[in-house]
This record gives structure tokens, C-alpha cells and sequence, in this order.
């Protein structure tokens, strides 16, 4: 049986490479020690990472676990300036701090955190207040409180409430995007003032369903780009959520290369596509006016650049763990094309990149 999976796996890889076209490998390099941590601070799995209009890079980590070895509140937020210096931890002791999943900063250097534990967005200001809290994290009194459940068909959705939501994203007019992920995948759309507006999506996999929405961006023409991991896609929308196109990245690999942890998948995957390779982990777009797109995937563990309009431009990386390597990318900020910070869950790191420039 073994023998006839690794057929399988290796026909499709052979096909896989046949059929795609070939893209260029982007040269980059990985800055050595681009964050200095104090000697009593360390990292966890980081889960995201962001970079304000200061070049300040902001680090949601796993790490300050407390509590029992299941079940541990994991999530702590750091800010260094832009030569790698520690200037400060944010929200110490935050009621909803329990499983980081994403940081972003907005364009007034506002920054955003979601925590998927909690099911909460919070909102801090420049000086790391609470400007804004979403969503409600359950009651520690409730004798039901625990993890929650996954029933098929799932519950419906509430509005205000999210169920291990993902990531955030704001068009032109300050509209909040939320991806609220691996429960209820959908979309939610709350005005710059908090008050909620709408939201859209539902499980499947047709357009506009949506299998572990993990990450969103918005563009420069207000279009909403969201990695539908599990689907292996990236959905594209307006700001009103009218469905107009997807994007999948199918570029060819070396069907040798081992994975960053675990058994090579068996390829194709069937359910969920989470280790597919090219279903995206995470969204990144550039400043305006020349955006890109940055997306990276667990296997075979490669940042992929893009144009908006879907096309790969170029691919860098692999799986590993030394400097150029990744593992598991949870999070990429983009200030450039040709700078990129990005966050990995399995080293325990955030990694500095500078690419060279391609036509």
C-alpha cells in the first residue's frame, strides 16, 4: 500500500511539473539577526508579524505561555524600532490574549491583533492603548467553555461574534475587513466607527464559500483578496463582497523535497488542502502605487510573488531550518517589494528578506 501511495505521489508530481509553466527563482538574501531580543525575552511559534510607517516591526508571538500544558494562554505582542532594537511589549496581561494568530498596522500606524483563542480583533493606538475591541471571548465561569466544537452542518453565524477568527484588512475608506476563519468562514465588513455592516461566506467550496479563510488584503482599488487555505485558492471580491475571480498558484517543485515536519503529503490531497502545494497560508499586499502580492505555503514551504491579476512572478525559499529556509510561514509583512519580513511557527523566528529586484 505504502508502494502504490508513493506511485501515486510521484505520478502527480511528474504531471504536476509537465504541466506547469516555469518561474523564475527570486535571489534574496536573509538579514542575520534581524531582531534583538533582550536576554530574558524569547519567542514562541510567531504567528504574525507588521511593520508600521516607521519601519518599527511589530511581533505576535506564542510565547508568555501560562496555564496548564493543554490549553495554555499563548500570545504576546512586541515592538522593535527599525534597527532590530526592543522597545516595548503591548497589552501585557490582555484579557484576550490567548492564541495569537495575526498583527497588522493600519495606514494611521494603528495597530490590529487577532486572536484566534479569544475570538477577539483588538484595536490598539500608536501608543498601544485599546482603541476598539470585536468579538467576545467566552465566559471562564461557563460550564461549557472549552474549545469549540466543529458540528456539521455548522451553527450559524452571529453577527458581532466571531469563531477563531483569522486575520483583518481596510479599504480607502477605513471599513475593517475580518476574516472570521476556521469555524464560521466568512467575511465580516464593520465601518471605521466599529459599527458592524455586513458579512458574507459560508463553508464549501464554491465561489464565495470558503474553507479556512486564514488571511485577507485589500488593494489599492478596494478589491478583498482572501487565502481560502483549504481550498487551495485565493478569492477575490469587491468591497461589497460581490464574488469576481479566483487566483490558485500552480507552480512546479522538486517531488523529493521533504517537508518542514511530518510525512511528505500525499499528493492529491484529499478534503482539506491546508499542505497542498501553493495553497496559501498567508496575503500580503505592497504599498501603492506598483502592488504586488506575496503569499507562501507549508509544503513544499516557498514564498510565491504575484501580480494582482494572479500571475506568478517569481518563487523563493524551501523548507528548513536554517537562514532562507522557512517553516511554516504564518505571516508575511510587506513595506516593499524587495523587503519582506515573515514569521514562522515551527523556528520560532522572525526572518528579514531582501530581494533582488526582477523585471
Amino acid at each position: 500500500m505504502r508502494r502504490i501511495h508513493l506511485l501515486l505521489y510521484l505520478s502527480f508530481c511528474v504531471s504536476l511539473f509537465a504541466q506547469q509553466p516555469q518561474v523564475p527563482e527570486i535571489e534574496f538574501q536573509s538579514v542575520p539577526e534581524p531582531l534583538k531580543l533582550p536576554a530574558d525575552l524569547y519567542l514562541g511559534e510567531v504567528a504574525g508579524v507588521a511593520v508600521n510607517s516607521k519601519r518599527h516591526v511589530f511581533v505576535l508571538s506564542r510565547g508568555n505561555s501560562t496555564g496548564p500544558a493543554y490549553g495554555a494562554a499563548a500570545a504576546q505582542l512586541l515592538e522593535f524600532d527599525a534597527a532590530g532594537k526592543f522597545l516595548r511589549e503591548i497589552g501585557r496581561n490582555l484579557y484576550a490574549w490567548s492564541y495569537a494568530h495575526s498583527v497588522r498596522v493600519d495606514t494611521e500606524d494603528n495597530i490590529w491583533v487577532a486572536d484566534k483563542g479569544s475570538d477577539m480583533v483588538i484595536k490598539f493606538n500608536p501608543e498601544g492603548r485599546v482603541a476598539m475591541v470585536f468579538g467576545r471571548k467566552q465566559e471562564a465561569s461557563d460550564e461549557k467553555t472549552g474549545p469549540l466544537p466543529h458540528p456539521n452542518p455548522p451553527l450559524p453565524p452571529v453577527d458581532g461574534l466571531f469563531r477563531q477568527v483569522t486575520d483583518m484588512a481596510w479599504d480607502k475608506a477605513g471599513n475593517i475587513y475580518i476574516s472570521d476563519g476556521y469555524v464560521n468562514s466568512r467575511i465580516a465588513k464593520i465601518d471605521k466607527n466599529g459599527n458592524w455592516i455586513k458579512s458574507w461566506g459560508e463553508p464549501g467550496d464554491q465561489p464565495g464559500q470558503f474553507s479556512t479563510p486564514h488571511s485577507i488584503g485589500v488593494d489599492g482599488e478596494d478589491r478583498v483578496y482572501v487565502a481560502d487555505r483549504g481550498n487551495r485558492r485565493i478569492q477575490v471580491f469587491d468591497k461589497e463582497g460581490k464574488y469576481l475571480r479566483q487566483i490558485t498558484i500552480d507552480v512546479a517543485f522538486d517531488p523529493n523535497v521533504s517537508p518542514a515536519i511530518g510525512n511528505k503529503p500525499i499528493l492529491p490531497i484529499q478534503g482539506p488542502q491546508t499542505m497542498a502545494p501553493g495553497s496559501p497560508w498567508t496575503i500580503c499586499i505592497t504599498p501603492p502605487p506598483n502592488q504586488v502580492l506575496f503569499s507562501s505555503d507549508a509544503y513544499p514551504g516557498r514564498i510565491y510573488k504575484l501580480s494582482l491579476d494572479g500571475k506568478v512572478l517569481g518563487v523563493l525559499g524551501e523548507s528548513g531550518k536554517q537562514l532562507k529556509q522557512f517553516g511554516w510561514i504564518h505571516e508575511i509583512a510587506c513595506p516593499s517589494a524587495t523587503e519582506l519580513y515573515v514569521s514562522e511557527l515551527l523556528n520560532w523566528r522572525v526572518q528579514k528578506l531582501i530581494l533582488k529586484t526582477t523585471h
